[in-house]
């Protein structure tokens, strides 16, 4: 079975430049975004055999996540279910036969670390909430999750060391999440390998290869013998981030 996400920057955007072929030529079960920046009707896009379910923002041109599946769901949940975090189209889950998918945009701690505050109470409900599915079924979570956990994840660590996304309090929550009985399934599955997931667009940082890998697959540590691979696509543009890949067993 495979899945893969992809933080496309405005899917509107990423059409523009190619997204319906890459989603064709990806072929998944199951394809996650996040950052749609959309509102319900702005854009129709459908694939035949897929059904989709979208988390929009309040805010218009914001946030947003969606899920394309050839799979019918038992439940879609929009949101973790709690107020203060459920306005921003952060989440979507789907309830399988015999797992969890939950589809996951982490807000960003922005410049100054402005919502670093905010980032670190979404943490803890966030894991709260997965620890929760995790005791009915397995889960598998994916998206743009706003961390490079370690420094083999980040071009420069050093220089980045009290940025959004690089901050200790950002990777000791990543760490605590994994702590939970979750697996980071492209560095399990290659623990020494460097590569990167988003770059930014400025200073050429993507010719240049001076990126982050802020993209994951994370699964419950009970599904680790069902892993059968797990891909980061730099070669695929159309986003300042590239899609991630899980395969099944």
């Amino acid at each position: 079975m495979k899945f893969v996400s992809w933080n496309v920057n405005g899917l509107r955007a990423c059409e523009g430049k190619g997204f319906s072929e890459i989603f064709k030529q990806l072929d998944a079960d199951f394809f996650c975004l996040q950052e749609t920046k959309m509102q319900a009707g702005q854009l129709d896009l459908e694939f035949d055999g897929y059904q989709s379910y979208w988390n929009y923002a309040d805010k218009k041109g914001y946030s947003g996540t969606a899920i394309y599946t050839k799979h019918q769901p038992l439940s879609v949940k929009l949101g973790i279910g709690i107020d203060l975090h459920d306005h921003e189209g952060r989440v979507v889950t789907l309830e399988m036969e015999d797992f969890y998918l939950v589809c996951c945009y982490t807000p960003n701690s922005q410049d100054g670390l402005k919502r670093l505050e905010y980032r670190m109470s979404w943490e803890d409900a966030f894991r709260s909430y997965l620890k929760r599915l995790d005791t009915v079924k397995p889960v598998i979570l994916c998206g743009d999750l706003n961390v490079a956990h370690e420094e083999i994840d980040i071009k420069n660590p050093k220089t980045n060391r009290h940025n959004a996304g690089f901050t200790d309090e950002e990777r000791e929550k990543f760490s605590d999440l994994l702590a939970c009985g979750f697996t980071d399934t492209f560095r399990y599955k290659y623990p020494e390998e460097v590569k990167y997931s988003w770059w930014s667009y400025r200073f050429q940082a993507r010719q240049k290869n001076a990126g982050w890998r802020i993209d994951y697959f994370v699964i419950s540590d009970r599904l680790r013998d069902r892993l059968d691979d797990a891909k980061i696509h730099t070669d695929i543009m159309g986003s300042d981030h590239c899609p991630v890949e899980l395969t099944l067993r």
